[in-house]
């Protein structure tokens, strides 16, 4: 190795452990000179190839960048580089910080690398290695373009190391690279250096997923678990559910996978199945001769989706999982195993921040007082910037507490300071249980012994589904930690409704596929026609790895035309008769048979036009009942809606139980009648939940009976006429009196069918060939239009010019704001409030309330960009362009408030909103500020400089990487 690969062995003797295959592989094609694709799971070590990289750089005097998708994990990265490297070599370009942007080694989010690009930024000079991680991310619908986008313009010496989750089609995604970046090493790790154990849990009894085929029964359903022999469902494990269904508590024993309980261990006496190679802190460590008593279980996750009815419900009231074990005893019960540290992934904010609570209240304490204290004092060092007032809006005394005694939150609505101190402490082992939403399996690196899942269902904005496979193996992929733990732990709480099987399917597979979310936008498309002109752009973008993706399928499809066309030929020879032409008689039944169905089809859309237009008519005050869903029954209008361009109504309504939801043709599938009405006070608040509870009160004090809905009668089928001339013109036919005819028939249904098919696939074909540069063309059509391209599409405007430094969603939208001038008149806060529509995005039902407006001057900037986004959006549809997202006025008001230097308390003072949220938010706009003092006239430009520096305050300048 020394002598082929030098910097290799230089490297690898600077570790304090031997390289795995995989990394050795990886490593010697980046010394080469090669990209390389890195696809292993969760906790195998992939960054060890991204730190060669680095290393290779500071070696040879080039640069090396390493991008990550989100803010955090670059932080945590740069504080890794900068603890090998020193300070002086490393820095962080993030939309936070910007911190020794020239150094040979600049960590930084992916979005930055590429507005560097389009910029044609110094600092990309003498660049050798770009290393992505988490590079699946090009999958995320929202920002997966960004990826693609990199990968595609750099510089062609430079060199790429990809590195990325497990996923089923790495040699497709490698066989991109090759294309765009050239020579390009795909290697695959299916190999997890910690062994994963899955678990579930019934009451306090840990069970064995899994047990191997022979010690199973024949009627139990068998899985091929990854790296295992079949493997079948722990039957009394099912005995266990079918018993508890309608028993009482169950005893605190282990249940391994031999059957039955391990009687010689009492009760709370630890001897974990998960312990350490080391042992665990403060004497608390498992016992390693588990490791080698005949394992029952699987090693990794994914598969089918379990269902699981009251199962997706979580826990109670009083914290109990369909009348499981507490929070508090749960983690006490994994305490006692020594299979602490654990996350315990909740999804719900507030349900995690409820589980501190719960673990405060029953006295909990994990680590010892003196440990504890250390940990408060830490904490209360880290928030010295934040101002005393603000602390307990921002939940800081449940946070410290939970601290000091070994457990705490972490999910989006914290604090990021908050949440960085949770990420250190855990990591340190200073704090041993975490519950956490899913955001913390986003790249952070944050392992533990033990993983513990709550449900297998969560809200996807829309509605409650099931966890994916792909999700599952993320989650439980955090389980196991290299070098300390020999084995990893997956618990899955039980809950009553949830199928076992159904778990041990999202067991049974870790690979799920790699699909590109590629689009081209307005200010991506403005920016390569500056720097490449229109033609050589869209050569550019028909090197995607959409379009590759979509080409590669389209060999296949014109594979199964000509092989239908080829069958389609054997059908109709089949379907001759000697009567008459019978393809057109058969024509014949099928208009028949498409009349009536076009017909069931009418008679819905007119039930849905109907109630389309109740929903439209509805007041202020008007009772209604929704009939099913569930927030069924009664409910009242709080704020009418009469939809937009191409939406229906969608009301808001708060219902009997409190619940503020809006109405939409899902809930109402037919025209809906008020019931009555009622007064809503002039200065209700729909977003306080108090005064929510109020008027629900009022709602069933008011219409204490729920009458039947009135229904409307069924107008006259228009389609029966046209069946019956059909029928007639079939029966006239000569091919009717055929004796063969149904044989015929059958025939000429198979041609039909088939001929369906193939129509359908060319029309894929013809959709999917150059689709991406047929949707670029469309955008450059619009932008010629509307003045940000010149003739032809060939070069770009002044317009064109501000657009391309505008990398917000709505992009579009903000460069027409500013040809407009509609923002001039405003002061520094009101257009911090006006640019917060643009980048905020609403939860779950809050989305599309009638905002409150601190200023008319807001409230009239924002009423024509309403105008102007109508507009875009009719413009959008007649080229069938993805729409831009409307404005939301949401948190116009709140903005506005705190870039005037009130208190966060008053701000968020009758709001639903997170602190989190809200600093989050207040970081979006301060970007897109920057983004306008860059694009906007002299005079708009010091507004928005003085905005952002109003928005730059208090907590939220406090919550930056120093």
């Amino acid at each position: 190795m020394i002598a082929t690969w030098p910097r290799l062995a230089e490297f690898a003797a600077q570790l304090e452990f031997p390289l795995d295959d995989f990394q050795t592989e990886a490593c010697r094609a980046v010394e080469e000179g090669r990209g390389v694709l890195v696809a292993a799971p969760t906790g195998a070590g992939k960054t060890i190839v991204g730190e060669f990289a680095v290393h290779m750089a500071l070696a040879t005097g080039r640069k090396a960048f390493y991008t990550t998708p989100i803010k955090a994990l670059s932080n945590q990265k740069y504080t890794d580089l900068v603890r090998v490297h020193g300070a002086d070599n490393v820095g962080l370009l993030t939309g936070d910080a910007s911190i020794n942007g020239e150094a040979p080694i600049v960590v930084m989010t992916t979005e930055v690398l590429r507005n560097m690009m389009y910029a044609g930024s110094t600092t990309l000079r003498g660049l050798g290695w770009v290393v992505m991680d988490e590079v699946h991310y090009l999958a995320d619908r929202f920002r997966g373009a960004v990826w693609e986008e990199v990968i595609i313009h750099l510089p062609p010496d430079v060199s790429v190391v990809s590195l990325s989750a497990t996923v089923s089609n790495a040699e497709e995604f490698g066989a991109w690279l090759g294309e765009v970046r050239g020579d390009t090493e795909v290697i695959v790790s299916e190999h997890r250096p910690v062994p994963l154990w899955q678990h579930m849990m019934v009451g306090q009894t840990l069970f064995d997923l899994f047990v191997e085929e022979r010690d199973a029964r024949d009627d139990d359903e068998h899985f091929t678990a990854p790296g295992r022999s079949s493997v079948s469902v722990n039957p009394d494990l099912v005995h266990a559910i079918r018993g508890t269904e309608g028993r009482g508590a169950w005893d605190s024993h282990w249940v391994s996978s031999r059957g039955g309980r391990d009687k010689g261990r009492p009760r709370g006496k630890g001897g974990a199945r998960g312990g350490s190679s080391g042992g665990d802190r403060g004497g608390r460590g498992g016992r390693d001769d588990w490791g080698g008593r005949g394992r029952r279980g699987a090693d990794s996750g994914g598969g089918r989706g379990p269902g699981g009815g009251d199962g997706g419900r979580g826990f109670s009231r009083g914290g109990r999982p369909g009348g499981g074990a507490t929070r508090a005893e749960v983690i006490e019960r994994l305490e006692r195993e020594g299979l602490l540290p654990a996350i315990t992934f909740i999804f719900s904010r507030a349900g995690c921040d409820g589980a501190v609570g719960q673990l405060l209240s029953s006295g909990m304490r994990l680590i010892p007082e003196s440990e504890g204290e250390a940990n408060r004092r830490l904490v209360e060092t880290r928030i010295q910037g934040l101002a005393e007032e603000d602390l307990s809006v921002l939940g800081y005394w449940d946070f410290v507490d939970g601290i000091s005694r070994g457990f705490a939150a972490h999910h989006a609505g914290m604090l990021p300071t908050f949440r960085e101190i949770v990420e250190e402490l855990f990591t340190a082992g200073r704090v041993r249980a975490v519950f956490a939403t899913e955001t913390l399996a986003l790249g952070i690196n944050m392992p533990a012994r033990t993983v513990v899942l709550e449900k297998l269902v969560k809200f996807n904005g829309e509605s409650h589904v099931d966890i994916s496979p792909a999700e599952y193996t993320q989650l439980t992929g955090r389980a196991g930690r290299r070098g300390i733990d020999i084995e990893g732990h997956a618990v899955v709480l039980w809950n009553r409704g949830l199928d076992p099987a159904g778990v041990a399917g999202l067991a049974s597979t870790r690979t799920y596929p790699l699909r590109s979310s590629f689009r081209p936008t307005y200010n991506m498309a403005v920016n390569l026609v500056r720097q490449f002109g229109r033609e050589s752009a869209r050569e550019i973008l028909e090197t995607s790895f959409a379009q590759f993706q979509a080409d590669r399928a389209v060999v296949g499809f014109v594979r199964t035309v000509r092989r239908n066309e080829e069958a389609l030929a054997g059908y109709a020879e089949q379907m001759t008769c000697h009567l008459g032409d019978f393809t057109e008689y058969a024509a014949i039944r099928n208009e028949i048979r498409d009349v009536e169905k076009e017909g069931a089809r009418a008679r819905s859309a007119s039930m849905r036009a109907a109630a389309a237009i109740s929903l439209e008519a509805l007041k202020i005050g008007d009772i209604v009942r929704i009939p099913a869903g569930r927030h069924s029954g009664l409910a009242v209008v709080v704020m009418p809606n009469r939809g937009g361009k191409g939406e229906s109504a969608s009301p808001a309504v708060v219902t009997e139980d409190h619940q503020l939801r809006r109405l939409t043709l899902h809930d109402v599938p037919t025209p809906l009648e008020p019931l009555g009405s009622m007064r809503v006070p002039k200065q209700f608040n729909a977003r306080n939940p108090k005064a929510r509870r109020d008027l629900a009160a009022t709602l069933r004090a008011t219409m204490p009976h729920d009458p039947p809905q009135r229904h409307r009668q069924s107008e006259a089928d228009p389609t029966e006429d046209r069946v019956d001339q059909l029928r007639r013109r079939m029966k006239a036919h000569p091919c009717h009196r055929c004796p063969d005819r149904e044989n015929h028939a059958r025939w000429a249904e198979r041609w039909w069918r088939l001929r369906r098919e193939t129509d359908g696939i060319q029309r894929k074909i013809d959709g999917r060939t150059n689709s991406v540069a047929k949707t670029f063309d469309r955008i450059c059509e619009l932008l010629v239009e509307m003045g940000y391209l010149g003739e032809g599409g060939q070069t770009i405007t002044g317009e064109g010019d501000r657009l391309r430094q505008l990398y917000t969603e709505k992009d579009l939208l903000a460069a027409e704001c500013l040809r407009e001038g509609i923002w001039r008149r405003l002061d520094p806060p009101s257009l911090a409030a006006v640019v917060s529509t643009l980048v905020h995005e609403p939860r779950r039902e809050e989305g599309g309330l009638t905002p409150r407006w601190p200023t008319d001057d807001v409230r009239e900037a924002y009423d024509r960009m309403i105008r102007i986004w109508s507009d875009l959006e009719d413009a959008e549809g007649a080229l069938a362009l993805p729409r831009t997202g409307m404005p939301d006025g949401g948190l116009a008001w709140a903005m506005h408030r705190w870039a005037s230097g009130q208190r966060l308390e008053d701000v968020l003072r009758g709001t639903d909103l997170a602190a989190g949220d809200f600093v989050r938010r207040c970081k979006q706009v301060i970007d897109l500020l920057g983004q306008l003092t860059d694009a906007a006239d002299p005079d708009l430009a010091t507004t928005a400089r003085r905005a952002s520096e109003g928005v730059l305050r208090g907590v939220v300048a406090a919550d930056r990487l120093d």
